[in-house]
């Protein structure tokens, strides 16, 4: 097999579900790969810009395919989709969110997102600052609604889950922090679809209020 960044990406993403994310080395890659460490480094330098073709794989499969809203599609219903779809992508993979966050991802689909998202938004009637402000808002909060989203799992503790629901009922006075307790046990037990879809639903809401051009002179 032929060396690349993509196929070394690939192998890399592959290991996750056993690795996570701290246990990913490039040693480990190379053995998935059946090829010694040294090969990796004419293509990834270290495991910063392994993260950052790994990064770069989870965004092209989250983005391929997409195209403009169709004809009786609106705008927001269009960035929700878009949104759901960079989701599900993190998703498949253990640590998913964690490999995008801070990651430097250079690609032409990349490019192509950010101008057909802001074009949409321009088609709208959106303000361009509004406009691009509003791409990183979204991306921002969908990576870290899905850090938090598969911490929860609590796959990285030993001893149990400490976000399993008994167990947090367990450490909070419920009867000196009444409120505290019933947003923690409605966050842990709340579909996450539906709150991902709430969130981003109160992002566009709160872009559309503020828009620059309706701001006082």
């Amino acid at each position: 097999m032929k060396l690349d960044t993509q196929v070394i990406a690939t192998a890399a993403l592959g290991l996750l579900d056993e690795t996570g994310l701290d246990g990913l080395t490039m040693r480990k890659v190379a053995g998935a790969l059946n090829v010694q460490a040294p090969a990796l480094y004419w293509h990834v330098k270290n495991k910063r810009e392994l993260l950052d073709v790994m990064a770069r794989a989870v965004f092209v499969e989250a983005v391929t395919g997409v195209e403009a809203p169709g004809r009786n599609e609106d705008w927001q219903s269009w960035m929700i989709a878009l949104a759901s779809r960079f989701r599900r992508s993190m998703l498949r993979y253990r640590d998913g969110a964690k490999v995008l966050a801070g990651t430097y991802v250079a690609d032409e689909t990349l490019w192509r997102t950010i101008e057909l998202t802001l074009r949409t938004l321009d088609d709208a009637g959106l303000p361009r600052a509004d406009a691009e402000r509003l791409f990183p808002i979204i991306l921002h909060y969908t990576v870290g609604f899905v850090i938090e989203e598969q911490s929860r799992l609590g796959i990285d503790y030993a001893a149990g889950n400490p976000y399993d629901p008994g167990h947090l009922r367990d450490e909070i006075d419920s009867d000196r922090y009444p409120r505290a307790a019933h947003l923690v046990s409605a966050a842990f037990t709340t579909d996450s679809d539906a709150e991902f879809d709430h969130g981003l639903r109160v992002i566009l809401a709160g872009i559309t209020s503020l828009r620059t051009d309706s701001e006082p002179g």
